[in-house]
């Protein structure tokens, strides 16, 4: 019999950029908060979600950094890379290291520190979440590449124009409005978003997440709390561009998608509140098709009804998502999971009126490389 998990702390820095601050500083003020939060004094073990420490900040060995630092003793810790998926990666250790009996009570953080660097620096070190050994990197693809020509297609396919990505990345900089610890606070319109600088057509500056610092933790125990992890899944998917069957379809994001709701005994109908990926605004629109909250090709449409907004049938990413409220890479999954316990508390930015039971999060990695969900409960 695998043992509950509950979640009992939560703790996160603000989302931006830190000159003063180090990769380490990042992980602990965010660790502290969680445990503070949870108010444990034992810790057994660490789970650190990051991406690109050794890359930007010439520096490993973080789990061990943490458990030093934070005085929790000769604990076992580890950190998970999944590209951006590397926070929900670590915190599905964490949650199936108490499952196991292994642990009775788990920090695990994700932070990144990534403004210091150029962008070009910062979007070498990305692409390395790309297959480097083909003629898709020899030709220059990058992520806004790939999305944007995910973003075309759909165009094609669909009814759906810029002006629908366009609506996305507006809800989510209207959430982020609201929230403290977001990156972007600052009041824009659709128009100032559709004539945005280009990155990559019809992707503009206001439709990808942005280069961010910024740090986050949970800390899991199986003792019982107000809120549990009802369920955790994780998949792969294809590497490459070229690989793809589908390119309007996220496989990892909707085979992990059903084994979460298998796990939990539940249906997207079952949600009521969501935090998606949104690396790019066609991103949250594609997965959230995926995750089965709208029928295949009419997410946009949802997105154009509201229903996707706080007040919404399905809100999604009421934290302001990656796009607004900003993408340190490791802290990601993990920064999805604070916003919706504090949902499920009762005490978020953009607090839905009726206060949800069931709450869900869905971290990516890479192109489609790897999706990791987690279905939360209020108990």
């Amino acid at each position: 019999m695998t043992a509950p998990v509950y979640i009992h702390g939560i703790g996160m820095t603000k989302f931006g950029s830190f000159e003063d601050k180090a990769l380490k500083d990042l992980l602990i003020e965010a660790s502290k908060e969680a445990i503070k939060d949870a108010g444990v004094s034992k810790i057994d073990a660490v789970f650190v979600g990051n991406f690109m420490g050794g890359s930007l900040s010439n520096q490993e060995i973080l789990g061990a950094i943490v458990a030093n630092d934070l005085g929790l003793g000769y604990i076992p810790t580890a950190k998970l890379e999944g590209a951006c998926a590397s926070g929900g990666i670590a915190l599905r250790q964490g949650v199936l290291s108490i499952m196991s009996g292994e642990y009775e009570t788990v920090l695990v953080v994700g932070a990144e520190k990534m403004k210091h660097a150029s962008t070009s620096t910062v979007t070498q070190v990305i692409n390395t979440a790309m297959d480097q050994s083909t003629n898709e990197k020899e030709a220059g693809l990058t992520f806004p590449g790939y999305f944007g020509t995910v973003a075309n297609r759909y165009f094609y396919e669909t009814g759906a124009s810029k002006e629908h990505l366009a609506k996305v990345a507006l809800k989510n900089r209207e959430n982020a409005m609201n929230n403290p610890y977001a990156q972007f606070q600052k009041p824009t319109t659709i128009d100032e978003i559709l004539n945005a600088r280009m990155v990559t057509d019809p992707l503009g500056l206001f439709d990808c997440s942005p280069i961010t610092d910024g740090g986050a933790a949970v800390v899991l125990s199986s003792k019982p709390s107000n809120i549990k992890v009802r369920a955790s899944a994780q998949a792969s998917g294809p590497t490459l561009m070229q690989d793809a069957k589908d390119l309007l379809s996220l496989p990892a994001v909707r085979v992990s998608g059903e084994k979460v709701y298998e796990k939990a005994g539940l249906g997207p109908e079952d949600i009521d509140v969501v935090e998606i990926h949104d690396c790019f605004s066609m991103t949250e629109i594609l997965s959230s098709e995926e995750l089965g909250f709208f029928p295949k090709l009419q997410g946009w449409q949802g997105v154009n009804e509201g229903k996707t907004r706080v007040d919404g049938e399905i809100p999604i990413n009421t934290s302001g998502g990656l796009l607004s409220k900003g993408h340190p890479i490791g802290a990601t999954g993990i920064a999805q999971i604070y916003q919706l316990v504090r949902q499920l508390r009762g005490n978020a930015p953009n607090q839905l009126t009726k206060q949800p039971t069931i709450a869900l999060a869905q971290n990516l990695g890479g192109t489609g490389a790897y999706s990791v969900v987690h279905i939360l409960e209020r108990v």
